[in-house]
């Protein structure tokens, strides 16, 4: 619900940045312009970048959900939905890391619920394959390939407070990582195994 209007924000000022370009093109300014100017204009037109890819990327999950049930973790694209079974988990735990260079700032943490499974993940399945990851674990005993739900600081206390209430039993508890450590999903790897054929 934040990620559009702050696109939309960010691509308003990048469409100033776009009109004052054209009215320093044509050179109907007032004033001469200096360099300080020109890179506060640059600047504009970087953030009306990140606006469009920000926006593209928030109404393409406009309808992506996350549901927690007595059963699982259910999560829902727009167009398929599957779960994740308690039952068939070792362990749920939590991952955060810095985001930027600011150190004491809460609202600079990116985080992520690991969820590490008994057994086989399917990792091409049309809901799920990109949350797969296969990274070494934080124990011996718990498995390389897991499910990483990254998801927005807000919904942190409410989320571990759902998981522990149903699962405390796996609860593994809050644990710090590098600097982008959410990553991305095997997406060459995918294709492959799906010859392109991408839900």
């Amino acid at each position: 619900m934040t990620g559009l209007p702050c696109s939309v924000l960010l691509i308003a000022l990048g469409a100033v940045g776009v009109f004052v370009a054209v009215v320093v093109a044509t050179g109907n300014q007032k004033g001469e312009s200096n360099p300080a100017g020109y890179a506060g204009l640059v600047f504009m037109l970087l953030l009306g970048a990140l606006g469009v890819f920000l926006f593209i990327a928030n109404w393409a999950n406009r309808r992506a959900r996350i549901l927690v049930d007595a059963t699982g973790l259910w999560v829902e694209n727009g167009k398929h939905r599957n779960i994740i079974p308690w039952q068939g988990l070792a362990g749920v735990g939590l991952y955060w890391s810095r985001f930027g260079r600011s150190q004491k700032v809460q609202s600079q943490k990116v985080y992520s619920l690991e969820l590490f499974p008994t057994g086989p993940i399917d990792r091409d399945d049309p809901v799920l394959w990109t949350l797969v990851r296969d990274e070494e674990p934080l124990h011996p005993e718990l498995p390389r390939l897991r499910y990483r739900l990254p998801f927005p600081t807000p919904c942190r206390q409410e989320l571990v407070s759902a998981v522990q209430r149903y699962v405390p039993h796996i609860w593994l508890g809050e644990s710090e990582r590098a600097e982008g450590h959410v990553g991305r999903p095997d997406v060459k790897g995918h294709r492959q195994r799906t010859q392109g054929r991408t839900p």
